[in-house]
């Protein structure tokens, strides 16, 4: 089998893979799983930085603004 034959194949499989119906198969759980994993790093980025405080105080006084609550 000569490699221009080998080519030949590997580009009309391609070419038929990219205009065919089942084109994005599986691309949904790609994107989903790189949605979960940049969400994982900023939890984890939020916890490291010790911002999970800074953030739940200004929720907290936001909260009290808007409520009009707090004391």
């Amino acid at each position: 089998m000569s490699r221009f034959s080998r080519f030949t194949r590997w580009r009309k499989t391609v070419v038929s893979r990219m205009r065919e119906a089942g084109r994005d198969s599986g691309a949904g759980f790609v994107e989903y799983a790189g949605l979960m994993i940049i969400i994982a790093g900023i939890f984890v980025m939020i916890d490291q930085l010790g911002l999970d405080g800074l953030i739940s105080g200004a929720i907290r006084n936001a909260v009290t603004q808007v409520t009009g609550g707090g004391g």
